[in-house]
């Protein structure tokens, strides 16, 4: 007997049709799963033998075997349990064959309880693409499989699901999941900050044009207080950003079943002693890194000069490229991080270097080496370089609150929906990512404007890319003015966020 049953395969962020081809025929009993399984897919023979025996069925004294099609491509993980239980099922005549439009996800355990898997949503996107009619998937991963817009079943164990395909029972299809985009936590606000008027402008520049941020500043001066508080600035996710982290988040086995979408951008802030594999992603078989859990959202790295330099370095490609390569033996495998970085770091190692009150315990030669573990490439792919000043007590002690994060976001969404307009018809989302190429077109300025970057070029002895650095910020700054030309008052602002570069890494 012979039976073929749907199921999906998934390695990185590629899913692909898996057909479970089953067959029972006479020989010395024995069951035997081939087409490149992992340890993971031929450890479901017993997981398989255990549920039907749950069941009170026996397998035949026969020679089963299971073949995961296409045979050359390796599979991994335990959602094909399901499929290759029912196809068992089919070939013992228990169960009536199953059309082609039905597909099955799922991991089967001892008693016949169908436990999730990750990876759900991407699968049932492709069975979405390729026409599937049907998809059934375990309970906890039914609601972000419905967001692929195919009819979904939730199942929660064997019996149930046979039930359902014998028409004794049917399960009831999973509701449509709540795509809609919903307002970032307010809990952590701006109107929180005491003071700090530069850092909080220079983070409304960076959340409105996409920027990336580095706060300097000594111990206690708000560096941690205001990276919290920015994804409370930042736009609304849209419908496609929200299906693209929520599929990284699936399969890296982070989603909330309460929250089956991931429909707030992200915020993801490491210590600094995760390691290279951690940040960026890898493993036998790569996973994604926190740059790409970061996906359309903000990684903040608090005390940057601590993180490992190597794994710092290795970030300093995706920066630029919005995605990650990861090759392994098992396959290669391309992971999105379009991400906004910000980071954090005292100036020194006692952290009041420059500092108008405290005097600074380190030496010149100290102060050097430490901010030298910030390299010169990684530092040029920081758009601003933010000075945050210790609070005075005027400022601590006012009772008048700050403007709240509800107001700058106003400013931050208006000055985003210019951009849209812009980049329309383009794969550019925000003025941070406008390529070299293109920057004449976008960042037209005036006869003074052009005179002054002139002059703050050679003053700062700036590279090319902290010359794109400053033309992008400037665009932005004229996007929060409503402004289409850039003016020399742009450049001035955009201007005093490199002063970094001359202040402290000066040789």
């Amino acid at each position: 007997m012979f039976t073929q049953i749907k199921s999906l395969g998934l390695f990185g962020l590629n899913a692909f049709p898996v057909d479970v081809e089953v067959s029972i025929s006479r020989g010395n009993p024995q069951f035997e799963i081939v087409g490149l399984p992992d340890a993971s897919v031929r450890e479901s023979r017993e997981r398989i033998r255990a549920a039907l025996t749950a069941m009170s069925v026996l397998l035949p004294p026969r020679r089963i075997t299971v073949n995961l099609a296409p045979a050359d491509v390796k599979k991994i993980g335990t959602m094909h349990d399901l499929a290759i239980l029912l196809g068992i099922l089919v070939c013992m005549q228990m169960l009536s064959p199953q059309p082609a439009g039905r597909v099955f996800l799922g991991e089967v355990s001892l008693s016949g309880q169908v436990r999730s898997v990750n990876g759900v949503l991407p699968m049932a996107l492709l069975a979405a693409q390729t026409g599937a009619q049907e998809l059934y998937v375990p309970a906890e991963n039914a609601a972000e499989a419905a967001a692929a817009g195919i009819p979904v079943y939730a199942v929660r164990n064997v019996e149930e699901l046979i039930a359902h395909l014998e028409q004794e029972a049917p399960l009831p299809p999973q509701p449509e999941t709540d795509t809609s985009p919903v307002s970032a936590d307010q809990q952590l606000d701006f109107a929180d900050v005491k003071g700090q008027q530069n850092a909080r402008y220079a983070l409304e520049i960076a959340a409105a044009g996409g920027h990336n941020a580095l706060m300097i500043g000594s111990p206690g001066s708000g560096k941690s207080m205001l990276a919290k508080r920015i994804p409370s600035i930042l736009p609304e996710m849209t419908r496609a950003e929200s299906m693209e982290t929520t599929q990284i988040y699936s399969i890296a086995g982070l989603l909330d079943p309460k929250q089956p979408l991931i429909r707030t951008r992200p915020f993801r802030s490491p210590h600094h002693t995760i390691s290279s594999v951690g940040l960026v992603g890898g493993g036998s078989v790569p996973h994604p890194g926190e740059i790409s859990l970061a996906h359309n959202g903000l990684l903040f790295l608090d005390e940057l000069a601590e993180f490992d330099h190597r794994a710092l370095e290795i970030m300093r490609q995706p920066l630029e490229d919005h995605r990650v390569t990861i090759t392994r033996a098992a396959g290669t495998i391309t992971y999105p991080c379009s991400f906004m970085l910000v980071g954090a770091m005292n100036p020194c190692p006692c952290g009041y270097f420059g500092h108008p009150h405290r005097k600074c315990t380190c030496s010149d030669r100290q102060v050097r080496q430490y901010l030298n573990r910030i390299s010169g490439p990684l530092l040029d792919r920081f758009d601003l370089h933010i000075e945050v000043e210790p609070v005075s007590f005027d400022d601590l002690s006012a009772k008048t609150k700050s403007e709240s994060s509800a107001e700058i976001r106003k400013r931050v969404q208006a000055a985003r929906e210019r951009q849209t307009r812009r980049f329309a018809g383009t794969n550019i989302f925000c003025n941070a990512a406008i390529p070299a190429g293109k920057l004449q077109d976008y960042c037209m300025l005036d006869s003074d404007a052009l005179t002054l970057l002139h002059a703050v070029f050679d003053k700062l002895g700036l590279s090319a890319r902290a010359y794109d650095r400053i033309l992008k910020v400037a665009r932005t700054i004229a996007d929060l003015d409503q402004c289409d030309v850039i003016g020399k008052k742009h450049i001035a602002s955009a201007a005093q966020f490199r002063s970094l570069d001359r202040k402290y890494w000066a040789q």
